[in-house]
C-alpha cells in the first residue's frame, strides 16, 4: 500500500452509500460529534418532505467551527467515496447545508438555529 504524506492514516472504513439514508446519516452525525459540534440531532423527515428521508443539524459555537464543521463533514465523506451533490451557505457565516440527496446536512450558528427552528417544522 502506497502511503501519501497529504492523506493523513484513517480506520479501513467502507464506502458510504447515498443509498442507505439512515447509515450516512449517522455516519455524518459521528463526524459532527468527532469535531465538537453541537445539539447534533438526526430527524427522519420522509413522511413530512419530498426532499430527503434525514435531517442532520447542529450547531457550530462560532462562524469558525461552523465552516470547519462543514469542511470537515466534505472531506471525510469524500474520503468514504462519496461527493455532496450541493453546498449552499459557504460564504454564510451562519448556515451551511450540504445535500446529499436523502440526507440533508444543516450547519448553524447558535443564532441562526433558534431563529429558523427545523426541529419544530420536522420533529414528530
Amino acid at each position: 500500500m502506497e502511503f501519501n504524506e497529504n492523506i493523513p492514516v484513517t480506520e479501513n472504513l467502507p464506502p458510504l452509500d447515498a443509498e442507505n439514508a439512515r447509515e450516512l446519516a449517522d455516519a455524518i452525525a459521528e463526524i459532527l460529534d468527532s469535531k465538537k459540534a453541537r445539539d447534533i440531532k438526526v430527524l427522519h423527515v420522509e413522511d413530512k418532505t419530498v426532499i430527503a428521508e434525514y435531517f442532520v443539524l447542529c450547531t457550530g459555537n462560532s462562524s469558525t467551527q461552523v465552516k470547519a464543521l462543514a469542511g470537515e463533514v466534505e472531506y471525510r465523506t469524500e474520503l468514504r467515496g462519496l461527493n455532496p451533490y450541493s453546498v449552499e451557505g459557504r460564504d454564510n457565516n451562519s448556515w451551511i447545508l450540504l445535500d446529499y440527496s436523502n440526507v440533508i446536512v444543516h450547519i448553524f450558528s447558535r443564532e441562526a438555529r433558534e431563529f429558523y427552528n427545523l426541529e419544530k417544522l420536522y420533529e414528530d
